[in-house]
């Protein structure tokens, strides 16, 4: 009798079924897709599917979730096929009292104000800034590109010039430096400074590696500073510079690359 071999053990068996698996194709729903080829926000996708705007090998699909397969599925919009839209990047200086999204369920103001009427594509806010918050922010139909943006392991460090009610001392400045834990969330600045100030009030200028919502408001509220104005100056190296409240301009390929560089001192 032919004596028996000894099986392979659960690391080899693995590797095996691995080198003879077939890879899985991936899939994306039908929003995602539309979305992802920089045509509209997932939401605005999911109303034109609904709509019947949107076919799939030339079937009428009012799924977003449908299932869609790179290379072997052909979606047309409008008739229209799915070409990815030309890429936009710009700025704007959002001025304090609107909001960051789309549309507000409250019926408030939104950045998109700023950009009626210019005859752009549709584009998506790169981060956020509060309501109250003024400043540089970004807007771009290259998903890819604000991911990158805004992953706090790859993304650009963010400058503040914040004004509060007080003038805080060395040790304050410190503390805010070595940060705070509020409802979970460790809050904490890469750098800060004063730049000026006067008998009653100063202004700081504050360096974030990531943001967290309201993250300057909570860190310095947990030392008693009030914040009167929050303007983001910088992101990376690409300065707000002179441009007016409430304008925007794109962004060139120089700008960009801007993105990568250190904050700008001062």
């Amino acid at each position: 009798m032919r004596p028996r071999r000894p099986s392979a053990s659960p690391l080899v068996r693995a590797a095996r079924a691995g080198a003879c698996a077939t890879p899985v194709a991936v899939r994306h729903g039908l929003a995602r897709v539309l979305s992802k080829a920089g045509l509209c926000s997932r939401t605005e996708a999911a109303r034109w599917i609904d709509a019947g705007r949107v076919t799939v090998d030339g079937r009428t699909v009012r799924d977003p979730e449908f299932p869609i397969l790179a290379g072997r599925h052909h979606v047309k919009v409008d008739g229209h096929a799915l070409d990815a839209a030309p890429r936009v990047y710009l700025m704007l200086n959002k001025p304090r009292g609107l909001v960051t999204t789309a549309q507000d369920e409250h019926g408030r103001d939104t950045v998109y104000r700023c950009l009626d009427a210019a005859g752009l594509p549709w584009l998506a806010p790169v981060g956020r800034l509060d309501k109250a918050s003024e400043g540089l922010l970004l807007f771009s139909n290259d998903p890819q590109w604000a991911a990158a943006l805004t992953d706090p392991r790859t993304g650009p460090r963010k400058t503040y010039h914040v004004q509060v009610d007080r003038v805080p001392d060395a040790s304050v400045l410190d503390a805010v430096r070595a940060g705070i834990t509020d409802a979970g969330e460790f809050l904490a600045a890469h750098e800060v400074c004063v730049l000026r100030h006067g008998e009653r009030t100063a202004w700081l200028q504050i360096v974030l590696d990531e943001g967290r919502n309201r993250h300057i408001r909570r860190l310095l509220a947990a030392f008693n500073l009030d914040v009167l104005r929050l303007i983001r100056v910088a992101i990376g190296g690409l300065a707000l510079g002179e441009l007016g409240k409430g304008q925007w301009r794109l962004l060139e390929a120089q700008d960009r690359r801007q993105l990568d560089a250190a904050p700008t001192p001062g």
